[in-house]
């Protein structure tokens, strides 16, 4: 064998660095040519790097969330020559067998498999692990790879049967299970036994036919995150409706001075967000996330934005400590945001850390929505579009019917942490502080 320094790959013209997310092979294990050595993130894309050719992991130089250069060394390799490489499989069945086809991990204890079998948060892909003889876990790297393309979380993964040697999971197991619909996915393990008490009827639906379009790896991790979402958190929405027309018409009078002043365009993002980081100051609870039977109130108050990319996926890029800014600082960072996300140039830092967010249905000219919530937060808001209606207003000297600017607003929540009392109070103090809007404010 002959050591190797194995390098960050370039992944992309304008690429420079890559996250490494998740060693996939350890320090001292085996692998053949084309088995994912690891993954790296890059903006808000997830790669596979494949093994170069069959080997042995002989050490990493960084570690899981480590930021690396585009060719910096990030592992030193034992590469086998050909001959080496034939001697390293065997033929079964006419069938060739990796020798690291499974890796054995005993002596797991019960509470560690519990907490390994746990959901990933966000749609995250799971290695593919599976209960062994003696409470032992198993892992392929074929298979291992073929559940992280499809999402498999752990959970999911543990409920399907394994023909092979010991229960062990093979690709055919896999394959044959997606191809029957993947019945566990939203199964429920029963307190006795670990068997699921749910399966996912097979109700053969006639899908029709028509033009194919393959899910891009974004898409896809949408599309998990979401049903994730429903599935963990029971939904409520509520609706109010405020009157905008002090705010629309102070910044209808004051964007051209504003973005002459600070170079900076006003859009109603960064006053949604101010006052949506207002009304959270007040109810902080709505501030949380669920984390077993602890609710975790958060420190810091991080506004996430959900924002549409040319391709039709969504993203959601975080305005930090929205409540410590002033309106420039809060304009500044949603335009900087949204021009990174459009460019496809944000950072995965720029994307982590959220604590609520907002979702702008208006922009599409939708009245309203019901969003659903960007785990593992409590709750989310949609702000619809801002529409000239009729109102009648109540003055002084009387009852008048009058041309006010409108908007609908929609908070989803999790009713397992937030309450209806919860959120109705919230979602009406944020329509009084938009209501409220001082017209005579300066800048």
């Amino acid at each position: 064998m002959n050591k190797t320094e194995f390098k960050m790959p370039k992944m992309g013209e304008s690429i420079t660095e890559g996250t490494i997310i998740n060693w996939m092979v350890a320090e001292g294990d085996s692998f053949e040519e084309g088995d994912i050595l690891l993954e790296v993130a890059t903006d808000k894309v997830d790669n596979e790097v494949p093994a170069p050719a069959s080997g042995k992991m002989v050490a990493h130089k960084f570690k899981n969330g480590d930021v690396v250069p585009v060719g910096e060394v990030i592992a030193i390799l034992e590469l086998l020559g050909e001959k080496e490489t034939s001697k390293s499989t065997s033929k079964t069945s006419g069938k060739t067998v990796s020798k690291t086809e499974i890796f054995e991990k005993p002596n797991v204890s019960k509470e560690s498999t519990a907490k390994v079998m746990a959901p990933l948060p966000s749609g995250e892909p799971a290695p593919n692990l599976l209960r062994g003889a003696g409470g032992g876990l198993f892992i392929s790297p074929l298979v291992d790879s073929i559940a992280r393309k499809n999402h498999i979380s752990y959970e999911e993964l543990a409920r399907i049967p394994g023909t092979g040697k010991e229960g062990r999971l093979r690709k055919s197991d896999v394959t044959n299970y997606l191809e029957n619909g993947r019945p566990f996915q939203f199964a429920h393990n029963s307190r006795e036994g670990g068997n699921p008490v749910f399966q996912v009827p097979n109700l053969k639906f006639d899908k029709g036919k028509g033009k194919i379009v393959e899910m891009d790896r974004m898409r896809q991790m949408i599309a998990d995150h979401m049903v994730f979402s429903k599935h963990t958190s029971p939904h409520v929405t509520a609706y109010v409706e405020a009157d905008l027309t002090d705010m629309v018409n102070w910044r209808n009078n004051n964007k051209v001075a504003f973005q002459k002043k600070y170079n900076e365009k006003l859009t109603f993002t960064p006053l949604f967000i101010e006052c949506v980081a207002k009304a959270i100051a007040d109810f902080p609870m709505i501030n949380s996330s669920l984390d077993g039977t602890n609710i975790i109130v958060k420190d810091e108050i991080n506004i996430g934005m959900a924002t549409a990319l040319p391709s039709g996926n969504l993203i959601v890029p975080v305005v930090k400590n929205a409540d410590k800014m002033n309106l420039k600082e809060l304009a500044a960072s949603t335009n900087e945001l949204v021009g990174k996300a459009r460019d496809n140039k944000l950072k995965a830092d720029e994307t982590k850390g959220s604590t609520f967010t907002i979702s702008n249905v208006g922009t599409f000219g939708s009245l309203m929505g019901t969003p659903i919530i960007n785990q593992p937060e409590a709750a989310i808001l949609a702000t619809g579009i801002i529409k000239k209606r009729a109102e009648v207003m109540e003055r002084k000297e009387g009852d008048t019917i009058e041309i006010r600017q409108m908007m609908y607003l929609s908070l989803s929540f999790d009713h397992r942490i937030v309450d209806g009392y919860l959120a109705g109070s919230f979602l009406r103090r944020i329509a009084d502080y938009m209501e409220q809007f001082d017209f005579n404010r300066t800048f």
